[in-house]
């Protein structure tokens, strides 16, 4: 205990020199305080689990080799916390066990060095299961110390040397230091990787073929964005990168790849950062020839709901005060019927933009900014419904105006066959009956490319090589794009995007 008060009433930089001198004095005895390997032959919980029903005060002969950061220091090293990434054992180290040459290195180790133990399994008389180490190997010294953090009376006990991490800035630009030091971190992310798994499971179950495209695009296009923009030197060219595959995962449907195709990875947005966006994030996007909007909402409800019972053992989750149940079926609105139950309107009646403008002013909607009928209508419906909408729904039917690749709605060509699913207030899924009519399309694009002209800068481009993909006759087809950092959020209880993200973008330090 004394080495931790000792080292938490020095600064920073103190604490780096004098452990500094320590690689030194390992030097001066021989020992590389950063060696290649370590045989270790078991993990802390499997250790946990083998003898979880061995009494206290019992020792054991076997023998065993375990490796992971100290955490904890008591008795100048007799009592050692050791954790690796299944968990926590206990390293008993006494001088009647090692050798005169291991104590001395023993008194050389700090809370974060990296170290490996062998010895045989015990449980304490007060019950702790412990390794009575008989050698000891440094593997890493760490020159800089872990952060503390308060923690409640109630865990002092539990947690009496723990340390932690509360600056939120520090969190996420080292974010290695967060998970050293944060067990629901590292939970978070194991999760993470979970959730994911079982995406891919369920698809490819589904016979989904799983495909790559690129994240380089010559023009963007696929989603209403501002991108980044990057320069090719040897094409001397600018490139894009993607905002959505959209465009090429269709190009693949065109040629017949498969009739059901996905794929997993990073898009970009030159966009604001809040609490559910980050500039670079993960996107599962699929594409199933001969279906519709229809079958994406159920294909939608049935993925989420089966990775959630994989991954947590139920499909009623607890996020902040809500309990969300996402059992199938979900519910479905359209997008018009929610804005109407929720302000009076029924924009049914309503056909030009400075009516609509003037209708959302009625409600204290400012839409001035707004250049159509269906961008009226979205942002009220983002003001005055979306924050409502705890439960799993479909919000479906979405204007014209702001759906380019979407399929014309077969009832009312003032819409599109698109849905939105709302879990907690948030867009989880994206999906529509696919526009598959280029000289429709082409008219899309040449509007997209109108209100670029006008200043929009998250408008598309006309993209000649897609309509003469589309010329060539792509099926019909539903698709769906769904946001993987927010169902992550979602299935981890994460407030922000930036806990589910191991490096989210951050602006710099001044």
């Amino acid at each position: 205990m004394a080495q931790q008060t000792h080292e938490a009433s020095s600064t920073k930089e103190q604490i780096r020199q004098t452990r500094i001198q320590k690689l030194t004095d390992l030097a001066d005895k021989g020992v590389n305080p950063y060696p290649y390997s370590f045989d270790k032959d078991i993990d802390a919980a499997t250790l946990q689990e083998k003898y979880a029903n061995l009494e206290a005060g019992v020792e054991t002969e076997d023998i065993y080799a375990v490796a992971g950061r100290v955490m904890a220091i008591r008795n100048t090293g007799m009592f050692i916390d050791l954790m690796d990434a299944s968990g926590k054992i206990q390293i008993f180290s006494h001088k009647e066990n090692l050798s005169e040459d291991d104590m001395k290195i023993l008194k050389l180790i700090d809370i974060g060095d990296i170290v490996g133990f062998k010895g045989t399994i015990r449980r304490t008389p007060r019950g702790e299961l412990s390794i009575k180490s008989t050698s000891l190997k440094l593997l890493s010294k760490a020159l800089l110390p872990l952060p503390n953090k308060q923690i409640s009376k109630e865990k002092m006990e539990e947690l009496s040397n723990f340390h932690g991490l509360t600056d939120v800035e520090t969190k996420y630009r080292q974010r290695y230091v967060d998970l050293i030091v944060n067990e629901d971190v590292r939970d978070t992310f194991r999760k993470r990787s979970k959730i994911i798994q079982k995406i891919r499971e369920y698809l490819t179950a589904q016979d989904f073929l799983e495909v790559e495209t690129p994240m380089l695009h010559p023009q963007a296009g696929g989603a209403n964005a501002k991108p980044f923009i990057t320069h090719h030197n040897a094409l001397d060219m600018d490139m894009f990168l993607r905002i959505a595959p959209e465009l090429y995962l269709k190009r693949l449907m065109v040629g017949g790849l498969s009739e059901k195709i996905f794929e997993i990875n990073r898009s970009f947005r030159n966009e604001g950062i809040d609490t559910r966006h980050n500039p670079e994030f993960t996107m599962m996007e699929l594409y199933q020839a001969y279906v519709d909007y229809n079958d994406m909402m159920v294909l939608t409800e049935n993925l989420v709901s089966s990775v959630a019972q994989e991954v947590l053992g139920t499909m009623k989750i607890q996020y902040g005060e809500n309990e969300i149940d996402l059992t199938p079926p979900w519910d479905r609105k359209t997008m018009l019927g929610a804005v109407r139950e929720a302000t009076g309107i029924d924009f049914n009646t309503v056909f030009t933009v400075e009516d609509a403008k003037e209708k959302a002013k009625s409600v204290g909607v400012n839409a001035e900014d707004c250049d159509n009928w269906g961008q009226v209508i979205d942002l009220i419906f983002e003001e005055k419904v979306e924050p409502s909408l705890i439960q799993p729904v479909h919000i479906i039917d979405y204007p014209r105006d702001i759906s380019p690749l979407a399929k014309v709605h077969r009832d009312n060509d003032r819409l599109t066959e698109r849905f939105e699913t709302r879990v907690n207030g948030w867009e989880i899924a994206n999906a529509f009956s696919e526009l598959t009519d280029p000289i429709d399309q082409r008219m899309r694009f040449e509007a997209q490319a109108l209100a670029k002209v006008n200043g929009d800068e998250e408008a598309m481009s006309i993209d000649e090589d897609f309509i003469c993909a589309l010329e060539h006759g792509m099926p019909p087809a539903g698709g769906l794009g769904i946001g993987i950092d927010r169902i992550v959020m979602l299935l981890t209880n994460s407030p922000s995007i930036r806990d589910v993200i191991a490096f989210p973008t951050m602006r710099h330090r001044d």
